[in-house]
């Protein structure tokens, strides 16, 4: 499995990085504006959001949206000790974030820590997702070890491009699945 995961890890995020950056900016905005319409996200008081990090789509104007709408926004940030993910309030990503584990986007130390049964809504990152809802990560376990930690009822919805929706994901018995994944052309509803 380990093998499986490696190769359609490889082959998603060669894709992903070949993307026109215009064609990438094109259908972030389209997620975006797509989350951002969903019910679960309008209701939803203290949302986890994960910052852009390579040929990803950008995150950040969700992030500002939460912002407006008054809610709280919690960021992960690697605990290199625990190899866990903590969350953190940001407010402004400009004054909040740094470049942190491996280069990606994560709070800065003055930001305060948000506890994980606050969180109602989360932005599942990943690399590959199938219509049942299975994703792959970048391998290192991070959302494998919280996603558990969260809230049952909390809505796990992810973002991708188009091309990183695969027939089948490769998953383990402690592999989680999203309750919907939103593409720029679509929205897969997952029943949990």
């Amino acid at each position: 499995m380990r093998e499986a995961k490696r190769a359609l890890r490889e082959r998603v995020l060669r894709e992903r990085d070949e993307m026109p950056a215009a064609l990438r900016a094109a259908a972030g905005q389209t997620i975006v504006a797509t989350l951002i319409a969903r019910r679960d996200f309008a209701t939803a008081q203290t949302v986890l959001v994960t910052l852009p990090f390579g040929s990803e789509w950008d995150t950040r104007p969700l992030l500002a949206a939460a912002v407006a709408q008054g809610k709280s926004v919690a960021v992960p940030r690697v605990n290199n000790a625990s190899r866990m993910l903590e969350l953190y309030a940001i407010t402004d990503p400009d004054r909040d974030v740094a470049p942190g584990f491996s280069g990606i986007p994560e709070p800065r130390a003055h930001c305060f820590p948000i506890v994980v049964a606050a969180v109602d809504w989360i932005l599942v990152p990943g690399v590959a997702f199938d219509i049942s809802g299975g994703r792959i990560g970048y391998g290192g376990g991070y959302y494998d070890r919280l996603l558990p930690l969260l809230r049952t009822e909390a809505r796990r919805v992810a973002g991708a491009f188009e091309l990183q929706i695969v027939d089948n994901v490769p998953a383990a018995s402690h592999d989680l699945v999203v309750d919907a994944i939103v593409t720029e052309r679509r929205v897969l509803e997952i029943a949990r």
